[in-house]
C-alpha cells in the first residue's frame, strides 16, 4: 500500500492531517451564485477541496413511469429517478466557471462523473482526481475508464460487499490507477452514526492493502472525527449554505459553523494519535517535580533510624523515588535530619 497519494499537490496519508472534502452535490439548487457561495464558504471553512457531481438525467437514467423508476420513501418519495436528477444535476456549462472560481479562491475542485461523456469533460478541465460514488462502485467498466487517465481515484463503498469492494479496487489498479483512497460509506440519507461500525476501516485498510477515509452521511461531527481517530485519512461530507434550503441534499448537509468545526477538530484528532511514544513530553517537563518523593515529615536525630512514622512518600519529587522506601526504612541516618529534607542515599548508613 502506497503510504501516501497527492491530489494537486496535497499530501493525502497517514502522516499528514485529514484531507476533507466538501461536498457540493446538488446543493446548488439550481443557481450557480449559491455555487459560487459554497465554493467560498468552503474555503473559509478550511476544506482542502470542493467536489461536483458530473451528470444529466439522460447520462445517469431514462424518463419512466414504471413502477421501478419511481422513489418510495425517504427524502425523494414520489419522484421517478429522472425528474430528481433533473432538478439535482448540475449542468455542464456550469463546470469550467466553478473550476476558475475554485482556482481563484486556491481550493482544489474535482468531481463525481457517472458516464464516460462525465471522464471526457473533466478530462477538459484538467480535473486533478476523480471520485467514484458508491452507486456507481459496482460500475467496473466507469472504473476503468477513470483508472485510465492515470489520476488519483477515490471510490465510496457505500452498499457494496466486500466482494464488490475488491472488484473495484483490482479494476482501478489494474488499470493504471495508483494513486487511490477507499472510503468506507453508508448510503443512507441521513445514516445514523450506528450503522457505521467504524473499526471496518482498519480491517478494510489490511484486507485490501489501501489508503482508507469516509464518507460521512450522518447529521454530525462525531462519526467523521471518531474516523480519524482510527485511519482514516480523508473525510468527505455534504455542505450547503442553509440546510433549510430545501434542496435534495440540504437537509443533511453540513452548515458553515459545522464544516469549520469539522476542519478544525479532525486535525486536532490526527495530532493527537501522533506516534507511540512513551518519553516524557515537553509539555509535561515542567511538572515532574511535582510527582511524589520521599521526604523528612518528622525531625530525624543523628543515628536514628528512618520508619514509617519519619519518612513518607509525599509531594514533591526532588527525593528519593517512592520505589525505595521499603529499602531504606530501618536504616540510620548519619547525620541529623530536619523535617522537610529531601531524603537522598547520602544520608543513610547503609550497604546498597
Amino acid at each position: 500500500m502506497a503510504k501516501s497519494i497527492k491530489i494537486d499537490g496535497r499530501v493525502i496519508g497517514e502522516n499528514s492531517p485529514p484531507y476533507i472534502i466538501a461536498e457540493l452535490s446538488a446543493n446548488h439548487n439550481g443557481d450557480i451564485e449559491r455555487a459560487f457561495k459554497i465554493l467560498e464558504m468552503a474555503k473559509r471553512s478550511g476544506a482542502d477541496a470542493i467536489k461536483l457531481q458530473t451528470y444529466t438525467q439522460d447520462t445517469i437514467t431514462i424518463q419512466s413511469d414504471r413502477p421501478e423508476f419511481l422513489i418510495k420513501g425517504g427524502l425523494w418519495d414520489g419522484k421517478t429517478l429522472y425528474d430528481l436528477y433533473a432538478q439535482a444535476h448540475m449542468p455542464w456549462d456550469w463546470h469550467k466557471p466553478l473550476f476558475d472560481k475554485a482556482k481563484e479562491l486556491d481550493i482544489t475542485i474535482f468531481s463525481s462523473p457517472f458516464d464516460n461523456t462525465a471522464v471526457d469533460l473533466l478530462e477538459d478541465l484538467n480535473a486533478p482526481a476523480y471520485k467514484i460514488a458508491s452507486f456507481e462502485a459496482i460500475d467496473l467498466p466507469l472504473i476503468k475508464y477513470v483508472a485510465q487517465t492515470h489520476k488519483p481515484m477515490i471510490i465510496s463503498t457505500g452498499m457494496a460487499d466486500a466482494e464488490e469492494i475488491a472488484e473495484a479496487i483490482e479494476t482501478a489498479r489494474s488499470n493504471g490507477c495508483e494513486d487511490l483512497v477507499v472510503l468506507h460509506c453508508v448510503s443512507g440519507y441521513p445514516a445514523p452514526a450506528q450503522d457505521y461500525n467504524l473499526r471496518t476501516l482498519q480491517d478494510m485498510a489490511r484486507k485490501y492493502d489501501v489508503l482508507v477515509g469516509l464518507s460521512d452521511h450522518t447529521i454530525e461531527n462525531v462519526t467523521a472525527i471518531s474516523a480519524v481517530s482510527l485511519g482514516a485519512c480523508l473525510v468527505e461530507k455534504h455542505v450547503t449554505l442553509d440546510r433549510q434550503g430545501g434542496g435534495p441534499d440540504d437537509s443533511f448537509s453540513l452548515e458553515e459553523p459545522e464544516l469549520a468545526q469539522l476542519c478544525r477538530d479532525s486535525k486536532i484528532a490526527w495530532q493527537a494519535l501522533g506516534q507511540v511514544n512513551y518519553e516524557r513530553k515537553e509539555s509535561e517537563k515542567g511538572n515532574a517535580i511535582f510527582r511524589r518523593s520521599l521526604y523528612v515529615v518528622k525531625d530525624i536525630a543523628q543515628g536514628e533510624l528512618i520508619s514509617s512514622l519519619n519518612v513518607k512518600s509525599i509531594r514533591p519529587g526532588y527525593g528519593l523515588a517512592p520505589k525505595y522506601l521499603e529499602q531504606v526504612i530501618g536504616k540510620p541516618v548519619k547525620q541529623a535530619l530536619k523535617k522537610g529534607t529531601a531524603l537522598s542515599f547520602d544520608h543513610l548508613k547503609m550497604e546498597l
